[in-house]
C-alpha cells in the first residue's frame, strides 16, 4: 500500500517561536481509515475521527481549528469556548414544585428540540467563523447560540424572558452575519445559522 502523505501544524510552545507545517508520509495498514479529533482539514474544518482518509486530497494538510490559541500542535484552548458555553446556562430553569416523577412534554413539543439537543460541542462551527474570530471574547459563538435556544424552545424551561434579555447585545448575537460557515462544516448537520435567526426573530416580535 503507497505511503499517504500529511501536511501537518506543528508547534511546540517550549522550543518553537511560531508554528511551522511539516511534511509525513505515512504508509497505513487497512485499519487506519480516520484521524482523531476537531481539527482542520485540507482548509475545512471538520471531526475528524468520522472524516475517512480516502478520497482525500494529498498532501492531507491538518491544523489546529481556527480561531483559538494553540497549546500545543493540533491542541487548542478551549476554555474561552466553553465560558461562553456556561454563560447562557445550559440547563433547564424551573422554580416550579417538581413532579413526582418527570416534567412531560408533548410529542410535539418534544420535536421543537430536533435539530438542537445533538450538538456535541466540538466547535467546528465556531473554529469556521469570522465574527468569533474577530470577537472571541465577547461573541457567544454558533455553537452557544445553538445551545441557548435548545432552552429557549423547552417548554419545561421557565426563564425564556431571562435568556433572551442575556442574549439581546450587539456583541453576545448581533456579531452572527449569516454568513453560513458554521452550518456548512457541522458534522452533524445541524443549523447553527438557523437557531441563530430563530432568536434573533424572538427578539424582533418581544419589541413589536
Amino acid at each position: 500500500m503507497p505511503a499517504t502523505r500529511f501536511h501537518i501544524l506543528r508547534f511546540d510552545p517550549e522550543r518553537d517561536a511560531l508554528p511551522a507545517f511539516k511534511d509525513y508520509e505515512v504508509r497505513l495498514e487497512p485499519s487506519d481509515r480516520k484521524v482523531l479529533d476537531a481539527m482542520n482539514i485540507n482548509g475545512r474544518n471538520a471531526l475528524a475521527c468520522i472524516t475517512p482518509l480516502e478520497g482525500l486530497r494529498e498532501p492531507v494538510t491538518l491544523a489546529p481549528l481556527p480561531g483559538f490559541p494553540v497549546i500545543r500542535d493540533l491542541v487548542v484552548d478551549m476554555t474561552q469556548f466553553f465560558a461562553h458555553y456556561h454563560e447562557i446556562r445550559p440547563y433547564l430553569v424551573n422554580d416550579e414544585p417538581p413532579p413526582e416523577r418527570e416534567r412531560l412534554q408533548s410529542p410535539e413539543e418534544r420535536a421543537r428540540l430536533d435539530g438542537l439537543y445533538e450538538c456535541i460541542l466540538c466547535a467546528c462551527c465556531s473554529g469556521f467563523c469570522p465574527s468569533y474570530w474577530w470577537n472571541p471574547d465577547k461573541f457567544i459563538g454558533p455553537a452557544g447560540l445553538l445551545q441557548a435556544q435548545r432552552f429557549i424552545v423547552d417548554s419545561r424551561d421557565r426563564a425564556t424572558v431571562e435568556r433572551l434579555e442575556f442574549l439581546d447585545d450587539v456583541y453576545r448575537l448581533y456579531r452572527c452575519r449569516t454568513i453560513m460557515n458554521c452550518t456548512e462544516v457541522c458534522p452533524k448537520g445541524l443549523s447553527p445559522a438557523r437557531a441563530i435567526e430563530r432568536i434573533k426573530l424572538q427578539l424582533l416580535r418581544r419589541s413589536s
